[in-house]
C-alpha cells in the first residue's frame, strides 16, 4: 500500500499569473483568496495575476503569495481527489512550506498561518535590510566541499554558511554580501559546476537574521496551536513533529537554521513513504525529488 506525503513550496517558486486559472475555474479557490485579502489587508489576488513582478518577488509578498498558492492547490484536490487529502500521512514544506504543512495538518488555522507568514516576511525583510547580505546556490559539490568553501570565501568577521541543502550537489549558502562575492571563484577552484547568485532579499537561515527571531517568537505566542492530525517533518531536524510547543520552538529555530531539505526527503523515504505530491505552485520540488530519489513518484497538483 502506497504511503503519501504532501510537499509544500517555498519562497522562489512564485510568478506573476500564478493561480489564475484555478481561481477561474473554482468557487472555493476564489473565496479561499477573499479570505487571504481579508487578513492581508491588501489586492493578494491582484498581485499574483498581474503583477508587478517586483513586488510578487519581494519577501513580505511571495511569502503569504506561496502560502495561500498551495491552499489554492488543495482546494483543486479537494474538488478532484477528496481521497488524497484523507490518504495523506505526514507532510513538509521547504522552509516557508514549513507553515502550510503545519496549517494543512492542522496544526493552526489557514488565517493564523496566514498571519504568521506575513510577519515572517516582515521580520525577514527588516533583518535583511539591516546588513548587505545574500544567498548564492552551489551546484556539484557535495556537502563537506561546500563548507570548506565557506570557510574559504568567508572575509574576516563575516557569516557565511550553508543555509539549504536541497538535493545531492545543489546547496545554498547564506552570509554577508562581501563574502558571497568571494563564493564564485572558490567554489569553481574547487570543482563546482556552477555557482548563481540568487535573487532574494538577504541571508536566511543564518544568524544575519537574529533580529527577527524574538518577532516570530512574539506573533507565535498570539496563535494558537494544536496537536497535528498527521506528522510534520521539520527543516531543522529532518524528524516528525506533531506537538505544538516542538512547532513553536521549530519555527523559530528555522530562521537561523540550515533547511535540510535533503535529509528530511530521506527521512520520509526512510520512514517507507513512497508517492508525494508537489502542493503548490511550480516545479521545484519535483525537480529535487529527482535528483534524491529518482524513482519515487512525485506529483504536481499546480503547474
Amino acid at each position: 500500500m502506497d504511503k503519501i506525503a504532501f510537499l509544500f513550496p517555498g519562497q522562489g517558486a512564485q510568478q506573476v499569473g500564478m493561480c489564475r486559472e484555478i481561481c477561474e475555474a473554482l468557487p472555493a479557490a476564489r473565496e479561499l483568496l477573499e479570505r487571504a485579502n481579508d487578513v492581508l489587508r491588501y489586492d493578494l489576488a491582484k498581485i499574483c495575476f498581474e503583477g508587478p513582478e517586483d513586488r510578487l518577488n519581494s519577501t513580505v509578498v511571495s511569502q503569504p503569495a506561496l502560502y495561500v498558492s498551495s491552499f489554492l492547490a488543495l482546494e483543486k484536490l479537494r474538488d478532484e481527489s477528496p481521497q488524497l487529502i484523507d490518504d495523506c500521512q505526514a507532510a513538509a514544506g521547504l522552509s516557508l512550506g514549513e507553515y502550510t504543512a503545519i496549517a494543512f495538518a492542522g496544526g493552526f488555522s489557514f488565517e493564523d498561518g496566514l498571519k504568521l507568514v506575513q510577519r515572517r516576511g516582515e521580520a525577514m525583510q527588516a533583518a535583511a535590510d539591516e546588513t548587505p547580505s545574500g544567498m548564492v546556490s552551489v551546484l556539484g559539490l557535495e556537502r563537506s566541499q561546500v563548507a570548506e568553501v565557506c570557510d574559504a570565501a568567508r572575509q574576516e568577521g563575516e557569516i557565511l554558511q550553508i543555509a539549504n541543502l536541497l538535493c545531492p550537489g545543489n546547496t545554498a549558502v547564506s552570509g554577508h554580501q562581501e563574502s558571497c562575492n568571494h563564493v564564485a571563484a572558490v567554489a569553481e577552484s574547487a570543482g563546482a559546476m556552477k555557482s548563481i547568485p540568487l535573487a532574494v532579499a538577504g541571508a536566511f537561515h543564518t544568524l544575519i537574521m537574529e533580529s527577527a527571531v524574538a518577532k516570530l517568537e512574539s506573533a507565535l505566542a498570539e496563535v494558537e496551536i494544536q496537536p497535528s492530525r498527521i506528522p510534520v517533518y521539520s527543516n531543522v531536524d529532518a524528524k516528525p513533529h506533531t506537538e505544538p510547543d516542538e512547532f513553536r520552538e521549530l519555527l523559530v529555530r528555522q530562521v537561523c537554521s540550515p533547511v535540510l531539505w535533503h535529509d528530511s526527503i530521506q527521512q520520509l523515504l526512510d520512514d517507507d513513504f513512497n508517492e508525494f505530491f508537489e502542493v503548490g505552485y511550480g516545479r521545484v520540488l519535483r525537480g529535487l525529488m529527482k535528483r534524491i530519489a529518482r524513482r519515487t513518484p512525485c506529483h504536481g497538483v499546480l503547474e
